[in-house]
Order: structure tokens, then C-alpha cells, then sequence
């Protein structure tokens, strides 16, 4: 039999029962309110069950702010008024003489617009995101680089012919704008709902008087374990057309598309489109490219159809644009010149129009089907020193002629991703166990992978990706396998925060990598193992001590591999508000993971690769055992994650973190039968246990750090992390146990009681530091965040432990108060606070949310079987 749930833990099966139905009742009364103004009863085609479900005319209450530097409190202030000095002059020179943007820009926070959907497209080859509203509004097509426009006239279009006569013919969008006032704008929203469940995502449109309802299926190629089909720069639309009336009905779909994305470029001139058609494997597509000639990372975007098309090949995207218009009206379709477009004139703009048309009988169902496709094959960074190539070109080459084969290999393949997707997704959304705002959450947050400024480009042929360090001496090979074979990876920190692989969070976020595309997630371990041998000896200003030193420090993980406004892989640390030598987390962070990697690969050659590595870090941390205790020491800001929080003497995340690695070091050196590193670190981890329970154990939980100061004991949430990835990584226990599981439910159990039930009503998820009466520690910057990827994190830990209840309950609270009530849904941030604030939108961290589904639930119920 199975047993789910065993006696030991903490929740008993009627527990579950009564939580489930608890969730069940959130989720219900959440779609009520999302919903709540949709007037028709239609449910659309084919659209789930689960998901992230609105109404395109709902509009959210709760509307807040940017976290800037007006914001830091007086207090703060006074702290760090040489920081804020050092900055701004930064920020002057950086904005106002370099004319670039700040990797971080504290005075110029993206307002909130609570507009995001579902990006479209693969991994790496740019992204666009349509909003819930049917918008065109977030462009990454330059690597890294947003902007933030919507586009008013890509749109969609639909035409209901009866007996040769045109008896509707709308835009289908809410939008009223000052131009294309030839057009029939003003589409009701309260008669469609947009539902979002990553790849993909329908919008159901009932068309009021019609008797007509329209579903736009939505569809992305992001398949787990895929590295080839998941590359792509496509999206396919798949619109279902269900007609209830007693007649047959001819329906035309309008796709419009501007050659560019809003951004001055589109009208430098030199733009131009065309028409083509391909016939391959006797199957049709036809189309148009528009060609974008910008000189940096010019791009064609593409769209297309399976179905014989009409299109028009240019227009004017200004004024009424009624001629367009009246075409259509006219008979459904649109004149279809054969000629290419002039290229435009500077301060002009072209774009192009396709429609497809069928006939729906009477009761009846059809579709058709459009692709959008881009191809900028080959890329460069801000400072232009080289030339990537991305990773589809593997399989559609570089000469920027890729769209034609893109389109057609979409729309002649999507079904199978489709197959995939469902294969993949399918046992979680049957999983009665779970509750709906989970299975949104789980596959939604995913969005990130694709929309975090990613980048997938092939390893140059010269490359040499070991730091200059061979195997024999210690070092990787120039041209690891993995790396060979699968490609460089690298995303974002977040939209607003430029900097790619910052590893401290990617720590958190890298659950979903190795999960669901592990080669990614190697790779990027052998690019930042590449790194910790290097050497950067070029002086520059920490803006938190105002003191020069080095851009990379030998020996010592980088924060982040570069500024996608710069050059990432050949200039590291972007981030420079600390001296680099004294980030202690991140050497731990790697090899934390390079053993969780292993455990869940069982891949025995980048195990050996990476060992020389780790130890070569190790040996760096233990400088900072300055007493002999086995235990680090911190000061000032130490903790990179947490590098607004100040820290004396070890402490529990920092402390907690190396006792994890010291015993990974342990395990790893058993595995590869290195006998006296196993002797050594046993030693060390027997010390530093002592030490660390005597030092930050307080009976209930660990301390924040051993100062002894007023706020020493402030309770940290994440206080336990180092705990999470020993389990993750099937260790915790026995020989390989780093601290007593009496503790560390204990500590969870506090970090419960106080950082999620005693904060907002226990709704909003934990917060990072609580004073043990039950208020937030207001003595940083960050203690009084709560930060969503920290969350899903401590979710994930609480699980293992057996604490179901209270792992989902914190997890819900942050999905609900993201993507409910602040309305930043594929936006998701880093941190917000209890009221009004929030802090660096579309962020990395939450990717950590899949550490509970594929490691936490699943290895409790692997523990159940019996």
C-alpha cells in the first residue's frame, strides 16, 4: 500500500483533509473575485481547469508603489549617507556622461502595470510578453535589454460573414486609442477571461449579440528536458471558433503586427517586409517577414499561417488606417500584393496584416491557426566585443533567413508540444492532493525562465571556459562536455536588477533548472567554475565602503557573470556595492550545489570536475575559522543575499549554509573515495556542530547572529536554509547530519508562529526578521521584506520536515497576495512589504517554488510507501 503521510510527521491524514478543503475554499472564493465581473456563462474550448483565470475587465484594487530611495527610513538614512552619496554620483556619471542604464537604477523603478501575460517564445532567442488584455508590451529581443511598450496596433481582428455580408467585424480589445480611429475599438471585457497555465494560456472572448465564442489558445515550445524544439523564437495562436447559431457563418481572423517593438528604432528607416510562402514535407505556410535593419542585432519578425492566406503586405500604422479596415469588411479578406514593401523613409513606420478565413457550420466548431516568429541568429552585448550566436541556430543556421522554416516547423509541430506539455504537466493537475492555487503557481512562476533577459548561445569554437586552469592543476577542462554539447545559459537577477547568473539567487531559483532542463544548470555551474579561479586585479570603488579593491578576487565565486549593457562571461561582479572577497555565501553556495546537482543527475564526471573546485573555495572559507571552533565568521554585510542586514560573528544562514557544504565535502569525498578529505571535514563538521548549537541555539530557534545584541535574536526565516539543501540532496541524517531534527522543527516551527502567523494576518507569507514579541525587525532595508522565492524556499524546507500544513499555508500566502490582490501576475518580485511597497519586479528567486513539488512532496512520499 501507499502511505502518503507517516504517523511521524507533523500532519495526520484528517488534517490534510480538512486543509485541502481549506484551499479549496481559497481558491474558490479567489476566482470569484478575479472573475467576478464576467457576464457570460461561456467557459471557452478546451481550457483547463487550473490555472491563473481573469476577467479582461478586471481591475485591481490594491495599487502600489516602487520601493526607491526616498523610501529607506530615516534611520537607514543616517547610516548610510556615504553609501547614498557614493551611488548617486555613480548613478550621475552612469546616466548622465556613459548615457547607460544602471544595472540597478534606485531613482527610475519601473512603475507597476499590472497588464502581464504569459511570455511568448522559447528559451534564449528573445521574448515577447502578450498581456492578459491580448497587449503586445514587453520586448526582450536585444539580449537582457527590456522595453516596456505596448504596441496598439498588433492586434487580433475578427469578421462574422452571413450570405455574402459583413455582420460583425471588431478589434478585440478593450483599448479606445487616439489612433487607427478607423477601426472598431472598445471590445467589452466583461464578455472574455484570459486563463493563464505556462506554456501556455487562452483567452475566451464571447461576442456579445453573436452567439459566437472565440478561444485563443496561446502556445509556447517550453518542454522539460527538450534542448532543441525549447530553443525556438515561436509562438503559435490557435483560435477555436464555436458558432451556437442555427447557421453557418464565414469567420475571418486579422493578425496585424508592426515591423519593430515601440522603441524609437522603428522608425530610423530602412525597415522593410515581404511576402513568402514554403512548401515543405506537403505542408503550406504562408506569410509575411518583416525585416528590422537596425545595426546592432538587426531582427525579422515573422507572421504566418498554415491556411491559405491573404495578407497585406504593408501598411501605415498612423492615422485612421480605414483603408485596411474596409478590405476587410468588404468580403473578409485583403488584397494581397506580391512585391515586396520600399524600405521606410526615416520617421516612418510600416506594418503588416494577415488574415485567415474559414466556414463554421451551424452548431458547429473550426479554427485556424497564425505563428509568430523572430530570428535574430546572431547577438551582441553593450560593449559589442563579440559576436554570440544563439542556440537555435544549431538547427536553423545564422544567416537571419530563419523565419520562413521557424513558422512552418511551428505550425506543423505545435501539436506535438502540446503532447509534451500535457505529458509533463498532466500527473500534478490529476493530483487530487494538491490545491489549485499550487498548480497555477507551480507552472506559472515558470515564465521566468524564459522572460528573465534570457540568453542560450552556442560555445564559440575557441572558447575556453576554464579560467586558464586545466584539470592536471586542478582546473576544468576548456571545453567541458556539457558546456560543448549543451550550450552557455544565463538569466537574469531580475528585469530591474541587470545582472546575469547572480548566484546567490540563483541558488534559490536553480531548482527549476535542474529539474527541468539539468544540462542548463551544469552548464552554468562549469561557467561559474570557470570563474573562481580568475583573477580581475582592476581596482574599483564598493560603493558600501567606499574603498577600491579588486573586481575579482581568485578563489571566490563571482556574484554575477556581467551586465548584458556590458559584456557578460568576459567581465564578472556588475554588482558593486561590496568588496567581492568578502562574499562568504557564494563559495558555499556552490558547492552545495555541485553536490545537489550530482545527487540528482548521478553525473560522476562533473562531479569530478567540480571537486578540485570545491575544495579550492573551501579552503578559501575556512580563513574565516579564525578561533579553530569549525565554525566561519561573519562581519558588516558578509551575507551577500542579505547584504543590507548587518551581521556580527557566525551566524545561523551563513553558519547554517557552511555546516550543510562541510558535510556535502564529507559525502563527496566518500563518493570519490578521497579518504583524508573525508577525515578532515568529518572532524571540522563535529566541531562546528558544537559551536554552532552553543553559540545560536536559543532554546527555540537560532539566533540571527552571536553578538549579543539587542536585535542577535531576531528570527530569522530563512535561518534554516542550509537544512534545505542537505535534504533536497537526500543527506540531513545520520552520518551526514548538520543539525538535530528536534531543532530544526523547532526553528521552523517559531519561524511559523511568528514570521508568517504573526505578519499580516498570517497572508502574506513570512517575513524575513521578526522580533521574537511579534513585530518585524524595521532595523534594515531587508528584515521587513518578505521575499517570495526566500518563501517557497522555507515552504519547501517545512515540507521535508513534515510540516505540510504550514510549508503551504506560507506558500500561499505569497501566491495569493502576488497574483490575486497586487496584481503581478508574470511579474512576480523579489520582495514587498506589508503595505504599499514592493521591490524589483520580474525576479529570479521564485523559480525556487519547484523545490517543493520535485523535491520536498515527492521525497515524503517516496519516504510513505510501504
Amino acid at each position: 500500500c501507499v502511505r502518503y503521510f507517516p504517523e511521524s510527521e507533523l500532519i495526520g491524514i484528517s488534517q490534510q483533509k480538512a486543509l485541502l478543503s481549506t484551499m479549496d475554499l481559497n481558491d474558490s472564493t479567489s476566482l470569484a473575485e478575479l472573475m467576478s465581473r464576467y457576464v457570460s456563462t461561456e467557459t471557452g474550448f478546451g481550457v483547463p481547469k487550473d490555472g491563473w483565470r481573469i476577467c479582461l475587465a478586471h481591475e485591481f484594487k490594491e495599487k502600489r508603489k516602487p520601493f526607491q530611495a526616498r523610501d529607506v527610513s530615516l534611520s537607514n538614512m543616517i547610516e548610510h549617507v556615504s553609501l547614498g552619496v557614493r551611488y548617486l554620483r555613480w548613478w550621475y556619471r552612469k546616466t548622465q556622461v556613459e548615457k547607460k542604464a544602471p544595472f540597478i537604477d534606485m531613482f527610475r523603478a519601473l512603475p507597476l502595470r499590472q497588464i502581464y501575460g504569459a511570455p511568448l517564445g522559447g528559451i534564449g532567442g528573445g521574448s515577447i510578453t502578450r498581456g492578459w488584455r491580448g497587449d503586445f508590451c514587453r520586448w526582450q529581443l536585444n539580449p537582457g535589454m527590456y522595453h516596456y511598450k505596448t504596441v496598439i496596433a498588433n492586434q487580433f481582428t475578427v469578421c462574422l460573414r452571413r450570405g455574402g455580408q459583413t455582420v460583425y467585424q471588431q478589434v478585440l480589445s478593450m483599448d479606445r486609442p487616439p489612433t487607427l480611429q478607423g477601426w472598431n475599438w472598445g471590445y467589452c471585457g466583461e464578455y472574455a477571461f484570459y486563463h493563464a497555465l505556462y506554456p501556455r494560456a487562452w483567452t475566451v472572448y464571447h461576442l456579445p449579440g453573436q452567439n459566437v465564442t472565440l478561444t485563443c489558445r496561446q502556445v509556447s515550445p517550453v518542454i522539460p528536458h527538450d534542448y532543441k524544439d525549447s530553443s525556438l523564437p515561436v509562438a503559435v495562436f490557435v483560435w477555436d471558433i464555436e458558432n451556437k447559431n442555427d447557421y453557418a457563418l464565414d469567420v475571418s481572423i486579422m493578425f496585424t503586427m508592426v515591423n519593430g517593438s515601440g522603441h524609437k528604432d522603428d522608425k530610423s528607416g530602412g525597415h522593410w517586409n515581404e511576402p513568402f510562402h514554403l512548401e515543405k514535407d506537403g505542408e503550406s505556410v504562408s506569410g509575411v517577414l518583416l525585416h528590422h535593419q537596425t545595426p546592432v542585432n538587426p531582427y525579422t519578425l515573422c507572421i504566418a499561417a498554415r491556411e491559405k492566406v491573404i495578407h497585406q503586405m504593408a501598411f501605415s500604422p498612423k492615422g485612421t488606417c480605414s483603408a485596411l479596415w474596409s478590405d476587410l469588411m468588404t468580403d473578409g479578406r485583403l488584397d494581397s500584393p506580391k512585391d515586396s514593401s520600399p524600405p521606410t523613409q526615416k520617421g516612418e513606420e510600416v506594418a503588416a496584416a494577415l488574415a485567415v478565413s474559414c466556414s463554421v457550420p451551424a452548431n458547429n466548431h473550426n479554427s485556424v491557426e497564425f505563428s509568430l516568429a523572430w530570428d535574430m541568429p546572431k547577438i551582441t552585448f553593450g560593449s559589442r566585443e563579440r559576436i554570440y550566436v544563439r542556440r537555435y541556430t544549431r538547427y536553423y543556421g545564422t544567416k537571419g533567413d530563419a523565419a520562413p522554416s521557424l513558422s512552418h516547423y511551428a505550425l506543423t509541430h505545435y501539436s506535438k508540444w502540446e503532447e509534451s506539455i500535457d505529458e509533463w504537466q498532466r500527473p500534478i493537475l490529476q493530483d487530487g492532493s494538491l490545491p489549485a492555487w499550487y498548480k497555477s503557481a507551480l507552472f506559472n512562476e515558470l515564465y521566468f525562465v524564459v522572460d528573465g533577459g534570457t540568453v542560450w548561445v552556442e560555445l564559440p569554437e575557441d572558447a575556453d571556459i576554464s579560467g586558464g586552469l586545466r584539470p592536471e592543476d586542478g582546473g576544468l577542462p576548456a571545453q567541458p562536455d556539457v558546456v560543448k554539447e549543451y550550450g552557455r545559459f544565463a538569466y537574469l537577477e531580475g528585469q530591474e536588477y541587470r545582472m546575469y547568473n547572480t548566484y546567490d539567487v540563483h541558488f534559490y531559483a536553480s531548482f527549476a533548472l535542474i529539474m527541468l532542463w539539468p544540462k542548463l544548470a551544469l552548464s552554468v555551474q562549469y561557467d561559474i567554475a570557470g570563474s573562481v579561479v580568475q583573477h580581475d586585479p582592476t581596482e574599483r570603488l564598493n560603493l558600501m565602503n567606499g574603498r577600491y579593491s579588486p573586481v575579482k578576487t581568485r578563489g571566490v565565486v563571482p556574484h554575477d557573470i556581467g551586465d548584458p549593457d556590458d559584456e557578460p562571461w568576459v567581465r564578472a561582479n556588475a554588482y558593486m556595492i561590496h568588496d567581492t572577497a568578502d562574499w562568504k555565501d557564494l563559495n558555499l553556495k556552490f558547492v552545495l550545489q555541485v553536490y545537489r546537482d550530482y545527487y540528482l543527475t548521478q553525473d560522476e564526471q562533473y562531479l569530478k570536475d567540480m571537486w578540485p573546485i570545491c575544495q579550492t573555495v573551501m579552503e578559501v572559507e575556512l580563513k574565516f575559522d579564525k578561533d579553530g571552533d569549525g565554525l566561519i565568521e561573519n562581519s558588516g554585510y558578509a551575507d551577500q543575499t542579505y547584504d543590507g542586514w548587518k551581521v556580527t560573528g557566525p551566524s545561523a544562514y551563513c553558519g547554517g549554509l557552511w555546516l550543510a557544504s562541510v558535510c556535502m565535502m564529507c559525502k563527496m569525498a566518500r563518493v570519490l573515495k578521497c579518504e583524508s578529505v573525508y577525515q578532515r571535514y568529518r572532524d571540522i563538521l563535529e566541531r562546528g556542530r558544537a559551536a554552532f548549537d552553543k553559540l545560536l541555539w536559543n532554546g527555540k530557534y537560532y539566533n540571527y547572529d552571536s553578538s549579543g545584541q539587542s536585535l542577535s535574536n531576531s528570527v530569522m526565516s530563512d535561518q534554516c536554509a542550509g537544512q534545505w539543501f542537505l535534504r533536497a540532496s537526500g543527506l540531513g541524517e545520520d552520518d551526514y547530519q548538520a543539525f538535530p531534527k528536534e531543532k530544526i522543527c523547532s526553528a521552523l516551527k517559531s519561524v511559523f508562529d511568528l514570521n508568517v502567523m504573526s505578519f499580516a494576518g498570517g497572508q502574506m507569507g513570512a517575513v524575513n526578521g521578526m522580533r521574537p514579541e511579534g513585530v518585524p525587525d524595521h532595523s534594515s532595508v531587508q528584515s521587513d521584506e518578505v521575499w517570495v522565492g526566500v518563501v517557497y524556499g522555507l515552504a519547501a524546507t517545512m515540507i521535508h520536515e513534515g510540516m505540510i500544513e504550514e510549508g503551504m499555508h506560507t506558500a500561499e500566502g505569497c501566491y495569493r497576495a502576488v497574483w490575486e490582490r497586487m496584481g503581478m501576475a508574470f511579474q512576480t518580485p523579489e520582495a514587498y512589504c506589508e503595505k504599499g511597497i514592493y521591490r524589483s519586479l520580474a525576479y529570479m528567486r521564485p523559480l525556487s517554488i519547484w523545490a517543493i513539488q520535485k523535491l520536498a512532496l515527492s521525497s515524503l512520499r517516496n519516504e510513505g510507501t510501504s
